[in-house]
């Protein structure tokens, strides 16, 4: 494949700064520069051009004079990126289940575990934390809190825990809260789990698969049952089994997020209420009972 078929297969001339390349073409410009890096571009460097890395190191405006201040943006930013990818890998194994193909659901769903062991290891910078190197900043961050993370939502409301209210604070923003409302209403990957099971002769009752996806998902007897049954047959053809493990790994590391969360919580403020005017600890212990994917835990009792 030639540079320009390269070019057509990455969206065509003129879509992206970076020039395709082919290997014969890396193996010249190699022996050219005598096994050392290109260092002369006349355009913008490659790297850049690609990563748009030089616009993600402009977006740092700390409010304050103090040094632990940029940790606390720059991690809440990085967090906002994990959550983004991890919602792209949901998508994509939900399309996946859409189309009964669970082996290729795998692979999306391992990766989005993956990002959430990332996502949790970004909490661990700011293990400094203490409530005085808090409330040197605090206060100028006004009303503003994670509370307010479109993108989080997004996340839990693909991850099965729907509350209606919480695209509320979104409405002065017309796209974004139009997107929430669209990832509300639509199907989360449990759902599509579920409709999976009983597409797979699962005894999954109707009511449970024409119900309303904008509520949230109440654990049901049925789910419990078809994953013991899942489970007693373990072979390497067994994919509903495989996807059951993948969905374990998603749903704990998810749930180490919110323990860390609050945890993070605990050690730079205590129980004090929040920014955004929760009850700020209180209010995540609380959320924290709200269990992702329920009766792939709840079946382990019965197996």
């Amino acid at each position: 494949m030639n540079s320009t078929e390269l070019a057509e297969l990455a969206g065509g001339p003129g879509e992206s700064a970076v020039r395709p390349v082919t290997a014969d073409e890396r193996e010249e410009r190699a022996a050219a520069n005598a096994g050392e890096p290109t260092v002369e571009f006349t355009d913008r460097v490659p790297y850049d051009a690609y990563v748009h890395a030089s616009t993600l190191h402009s977006l740092q405006s700390t409010l304050s004079k103090d040094p632990g201040e940029m940790s606390f943006l720059m991690v809440s930013q990085i967090m906002e990126l994990y959550f983004g990818l991890t919602r792209f890998e949901i998508r994509e194994a939900q399309r996946l289940l859409r189309d009964d193909d669970v082996w290729g659901a795998l692979a999306p769903l391992r990766r989005a575990a993956l990002h959430l062991e990332g996502l949790n290891a970004s909490w661990q910078t700011l293990r400094w934390m203490t409530p005085a190197d808090f409330n040197r900043f605090r206060d100028l961050l006004g009303e503003g809190s994670g509370f307010q993370s479109a993108m989080y939502r997004h996340l839990e409301f693909l991850l099965g825990l729907k509350t209606a209210s919480l695209v509320r604070p979104f409405r002065s923003q017309p796209d974004v809260y139009a997107e929430l409302v669209e990832t509300l209403e639509g199907p989360s990957l449990w759902d599509d789990v579920i409709a999976l099971l009983a597409r797979r002769g699962h005894n999954i009752p109707q009511a449970l698969l024409d119900r309303d996806v904008a509520r949230e998902h109440q654990p049901h007897p049925a789910v419990e049952q078809a994953w013991v049954r899942v489970y007693e047959h373990n072979t390497p053809h067994n994919h509903l089994r495989m996807l059951g493990e993948a969905l374990t790994e998603v749903a704990e590391q998810f749930g180490d997020w919110r323990y860390r969360h609050l945890k993070a919580v605990q050690r730079s403020m205590g129980a004090k209420v929040g920014s955004g005017g929760s009850a700020g600890l209180a209010w995540l212990q609380r959320s924290m009972a709200r269990v992702v994917f329920p009766e792939i835990w709840s079946s382990r009792t019965s197996m």
